[in-house]
């Protein structure tokens, strides 16, 4: 017959001699919580990047690579494919998403580019088109027509949607803001000599606002410092958006802790 177990284990006396502090150390949180696969996440993102790259190459097919290549909207929308299809693979393999800084500044380029189009340039005289004045007929007149809308509005909201309801917030740092603005600041200035240095012609400059013969030079300069600054404004308020929006990957996610009553 073995003894009752003792309902309070006296306190055990201190041993003498030397005491260690121990310091304090965080686990990582795949110790705590394990990777999850999400292959619905990746194949929506799969699909996000190859409807991103086919359109990139119609218009390429269309116009020519050395000036389709040149604009801002192709650049940004190339980007946005490459980190979403890094991104399906990492929710594919269940590794950890990519930095914030990278997601960040793909998703602010091609929606600065969106509302670049749709304010400045949709209503402007002559039509804006980044493939020239050509007007093909048939299958290539049909991808003609879907490609400028997949890049102004299809994949812009698509990438916003993946990153509102399928992406955990990143913790973007304010500093990224000023940070993301030297690729623009860079494009624009170039785009602004390179066009100063070309004969004059309707394809001189990439986009209509930046022609100081129609518009004047304080024009021109006003526009690209008031995008820039636009464009600021946009990017501290995605980081602000990112601080406050919750989790959409753990609204309702359950743990694996269970609390029953007690038996008897």
């Amino acid at each position: 017959m073995t003894a009752p177990i003792p309902r309070d284990i006296p306190d055990l006396p201190v041993i003498p001699g030397r005491r260690t502090n121990l310091m304090p150390s965080s686990a990582p949180a795949g110790a705590v919580a394990p990777p999850v696969r999400r292959p619905l996440i990746a194949v929506y993102r799969l699909l996000l990047a190859l409807a991103a790259l086919a359109a990139v190459t119609v218009e390429i097919l269309l116009g020519g690579p050395a000036r389709v290549l040149s604009h801002f909207t192709i650049q940004s929308t190339l980007l946005l494919a490459a980190v979403t299809l890094a991104s399906a693979g990492r929710a594919w393999t269940a590794r950890r998403p990519l930095p914030g800084a990278l997601t960040g500044a793909a998703l602010l380029y091609v929606v600065a580019a969106a509302l670049l189009h749709h304010v400045l340039l949709t209503d402007a005289a002559p039509a804006y088109t980044m493939t020239g004045p050509a007007d093909p007929a048939g299958t290539a007149g049909t991808l003609a027509a879907l490609a400028p809308p997949a890049l102004h509005t299809v994949l812009p909201v698509a990438a916003v949607l993946d990153w509102l309801l399928l992406s955990p917030p990143a913790r973007i740092r304010l500093v990224h803001a000023a940070a993301w603005l030297l690729y623009p600041t860079a494009h624009l200035v170039l785009a602004l000599v390179i066009g100063g240095l070309l004969p004059a012609g309707p394809v001189r400059y990439l986009y209509p606002f930046q022609d100081p013969g129609r518009h004047g030079h304080p024009y021109v300069l006003g526009v690209s410092l008031l995008l820039l600054l636009a464009l600021y404004c946009l990017a501290l308020a995605l980081i602000a958006l990112d601080r406050t929006r919750p989790d959409p990957l753990r609204l309702g996610a359950k743990t694996g802790f269970r609390l029953r009553p007690p038996v008897g």
